[in-house]
């Protein structure tokens, strides 16, 4: 049974409808909100979808929990699933699944499929996370959810009693919890390089010789940043390993815990690397974009004038010459290594490889 006619809820009953699973919609307008169902889903009042139905999706806002009060004596003896979330990251001191199963002592509360989307449900598990976190007081009822998570193919995760329900809402209303470090190390460390560069490459220039060198600042000087941050960070993927090893030689023993910012350090790793890869990749684009830029031609055009007043037949300088076809050789390789560590980074890619093959990359 599924209450509710919002997006999540024709989303859900479709899943169900193509997962072979007899489907009762319960809405307060079933005339009205029928075409929005699949055909094979029965729309009908409230109070007659409960009676159909053991396992019942709760699919309405906590504020809405009340006005179902009415159907209590219905209600009794059902597994109610909470599939809510909130607005803000712990907005009431208990969780709303906490508050269902407080409004109805003699029904049996799952938290669940709060942390699936409304497109996840409709394209399947192939598109979007497979994993359904679960929490109930109740085996017997989390065992009934997670076989039909499975049925519709998810792969449910058993995240203990009731209490966890706060946690579990809390997840989708979170922003990148384990980039905020590595972000902001990111960008503390493309501040500290750009204003070195932008002293060095403009503001002195400026004082010492008086020339105006800012149409340097968008490309040029990111361009030389770029580069600085990426390998940097790159070394601090690696350096909390070398500090763990020591550490564990140190004390002579590995069941030693880490102090707290080398364990978070050790966390963020592949956060940094990855971070690393896009600085690297974007130093790439700047550097293919350096010979586009207009200030480029203009200094062309003004060489081959002072050359054409020398009287200079060439300005070929063999070593320089040879020292750039190496440097950009390098760097290309240099790209493609870092990519190789950044694709076998991601999860997806990372799980099909044993520790023989990881180890070997890295």
């Amino acid at each position: 049974g599924v209450l509710g006619s919002g997006d999540f809820a024709r989303s859900l009953a479709v899943r169900l409808v193509c997962s072979g699973f007899k489907v009762v919609v319960g809405s307060r307008n079933p005339k009205r909100k029928a075409s929005l169902f699949p055909a094979a889903a029965e729309v009908t009042f409230q109070a007659e979808a409960v009676k159909k139905a053991d396992v019942i999706f709760v699919a309405i806002f906590r504020e809405h929990y009340s006005t179902l009060c009415d159907l209590a004596d219905v209600l009794a003896g059902k597994i109610l699933v909470d599939v809510s979330n909130n607005t803000e990251i712990n907005h009431h001191k208990e969780s709303n699944a906490e508050y269902l199963a407080s409004l109805f002592p003699a029904c049996t509360v799952v938290k669940g499929f709060n942390v699936v989307s409304a497109w996840t449900l409709q394209s399947g598990a192939r598109d979007g996370n497979k994993q359904v976190l679960i929490c109930s007081n109740s085996q017997e009822a989390k065992r009934t959810v997670a076989e039909i998570a499975q049925v519709m193919g998810f792969t449910p995760v058993d995240m203990g009693c009731m209490s966890s329900a706060c946690e579990i809402e809390n997840i989708p209303l979170r922003l990148l919890p384990a980039w905020k470090i590595p972000i902001f190390l990111a960008l503390g460390l493309f501040l500290c390089f750009f204003t070195y560069n932008l002293i060095r490459q403009v503001i002195h220039p400026y004082i010492r010789e008086q020339k105006n060198k800012l149409y340097k600042i968008p490309i040029e000087v990111v361009n030389t940043t770029l580069p600085c941050v990426s390998y940097v960070m790159l070394s601090l993927v690696y350096l909390p390993g070398v500090l763990a090893a020591c550490s564990q030689l140190y004390y002579g023993t590995k069941y030693r815990r880490f102090p707290d910012w080398l364990d978070q350090w050790l966390q963020h790793r592949k956060q940094i690397g990855l971070l690393s890869f896009f600085c690297a990749a974007l130093h790439a684009v700047y550097s293919l974009c350096l010979p586009m830029r207009r200030s480029h031609r203009y200094l062309l055009i003004e060489t081959a004038v002072k050359q054409a007043m020398e009287k200079k037949m060439t300005i070929w300088v063999e070593e320089e010459v040879w020292r750039m076809e190496i440097y950009i050789s390098v760097g290309i390789i240099a790209l493609g290594l870092l990519s190789l560590l950044a694709i076998t980074s991601l999860p997806s890619i990372a799980n099909s490889l044993n520790w023989r093959e990881f180890s070997f990359i890295q």
